[in-house]
């Protein structure tokens, strides 16, 4: 691609500024659409962050007034979004600007949902059909990634789980993609080795599971294999000896990921999910665990693409027990653990993940079908 100091664009249909230094455009892009009082999105880390403070400071700089929501759990939940809707009403905003990895943009997503959609949020959920219900113009909206793992901010879609039953549901129209994304490099040079480690396994599981997940979609198919062959060339070195280009490729990749999973996810999603819900667990360290065990049990019967992931990840052995070994290879090189019970699983938790994992939207677009006994086996073994 060259040299990634360069903020280029591309559509997809997106608009995506991206390169170094592309978030500092974003005070002149509110200006020219007339917009001056964003509601920034973030959640409390991203807050905190000498980064993110910069971009607070430089908007005000420039003479616009800026609202921070930042009260968010770490894995989103419907209450999360009704205190920034409150927020909203509260301070006259007209704009949105999500900025963070994937709950941060999530949560962001959502509220852009509410507020100009009053009902309860879950009526929306697009696995109910609740998406014919998403009739109302939402405000303008901009995204701004600080992880490589998610890449919510090119998506249309929004994960939020109940408070109380910690089932997770999708708020999902075309009207919640960004006006807007502004891919910038640098805002994840600073990121620590593990959540590097997790986000880009996130990532990975998203560009692997789309490229497997049954719905036809050849466009993607091509898109997950190149953002599988950017991250085999780049996580290691972004986790360990971080420079400009491996951040850039994983950045890359992550979008990647994103625009391919609308043909659907998998197995590993639906295994990473409950542990998030249930026990809090980081999302992109759920995926990272799950995914040797969740691709082991699709490898039979779907050899051909198992052939074609181990050769994009150019292994001297072009077949399925070669990519599950190399996942397994690389959670060991970038610090991920290989066993649920590292994680703070314990066999009494196993039975409630496999009925939420059941019950999971992710795996019915899984290549072969997951039964519940499926999910508990799959537990077990990676316990």
């Amino acid at each position: 691609m060259g040299t990634f100091d360069v903020v280029r664009q591309f559509n997809f249909p997106t608009i995506i500024r991206f390169g170094a230094g592309a978030v500092k455009e974003l005070p002149a892009y509110l200006k020219s659409n007339g917009l001056s009082k964003p509601l920034i999105v973030t959640d409390p880390n991203v807050a905190a962050l000498p980064f993110f403070k910069g971009i607070v400071e430089d908007l005000k700089a420039n003479g616009l007034s800026v609202e921070v929501f930042s009260d968010i759990h770490k894995n989103p939940v419907k209450s999360d979004v009704y205190k920034g809707v409150a927020m909203w009403d509260a301070t006259d905003r007209d704009s949105v600007v999500g900025i963070g990895g994937g709950a941060g943009l999530d949560v962001a997503r959502a509220v852009l949902l509410g507020i100009n959609h009053r009902e309860d949020l879950f009526k929306y959920d697009d696995l109910i059909g609740g998406d014919v219900y998403v009739t109302n113009d939402v405000p303008h909206f901009v995204t701004i990634p600080t992880t490589s793992g998610t890449g919510s901010e090119v998506g249309r879609s929004a994960i939020i789980a109940d408070d109380v039953t910690h089932q997770k549901k999708i708020l999902f129209s075309p009207k919640l993609m960004a006006k807007v994304v502004f891919a910038d490099p640098m805002l994840t040079m600073e990121l620590p080795p593990f959540i590097t480690a997790a986000t880009g396994m996130d990532a990975l599981t998203h560009n692997m599971e789309a490229f497997l997940a049954k719905n036809y979609h050849p466009m993607c198919d091509g898109i997950a294999l190149e953002g599988i062959r950017l991250i085999s060339q780049s996580l290691e070195k972004a986790t360990n000896s971080p420079d400009l280009e491996s951040r850039s490729q994983m950045l890359l990749a992550s979008m990647m990921g994103a625009i391919a999973f609308q043909k659907g996810l998998g197995v590993v999603h639906s295994l990473a999910h409950p542990l998030s819900s249930l026990l809090d667990t980081h999302h992109g360290l759920a995926n990272a665990v799950n995914i040797p065990y969740g691709m082991k049990f699709n490898i039979a019967g779907f050899e051909d693409k198992f052939k074609r992931i181990a050769a994009t990840l150019e292994l001297p052995q072009q077949n399925g027990e070669a990519v599950v070994q190399y996942l397994f290879d690389l959670n060991t090189k970038v610090g991920i653990p290989h066993r649920l019970r590292d994680i703070n699983v314990k066999e009494e938790h196993l039975e409630e993940l496999a009925d939420l994992a059941f019950a999971d939207f992710a795996h019915p677009n899984n290549p072969k079908p997951v039964s519940r006994a499926d999910f508990r086996a799959l537990y077990g073994e990676a316990l």
